[in-house]
């Protein structure tokens, strides 16, 4: 069963977001911060006003994400992107070349 973009993508930010928690972060369980960004992330993407259509949020238009939460964001990204390929190989390659 094919699941659609916006679900891949939530998929693919909690992975991002669990794997600062643990590896950045030091912490054995998701913190408050990782869980209320995994939430937020999941909000905003169900009402992303592109839908199945949407770009990469860095390319988008419309920035739906609060400054702060932006900035977090950016930080478990940039920590986390290079580093999806050896926790995550499969959902890593399937990210890259749905972009």
């Amino acid at each position: 069963m094919k699941i659609s973009r916006i679900e891949r993508e939530k998929k693919t930010v909690e992975f991002m977001i669990r794997l600062y928690c643990k590896k950045k972060e030091g912490n054995k369980s998701l913190c408050l911060d990782c869980e209320e960004l995994i939430d937020y992330s999941k909000k905003r993407l169900d009402n992303c006003l592109y839908g199945a259509h949407k770009h990469a949020c860095k390319h988008c238009p419309v920035h739906c994400f609060k400054p702060t939460m932006q900035s977090k964001m950016r930080q478990v990204m940039r920590f986390s992107g290079s580093r999806m390929i050896f926790y995550y190989p499969k959902e890593t390659l399937v990210h890259l070349f749905n972009k």
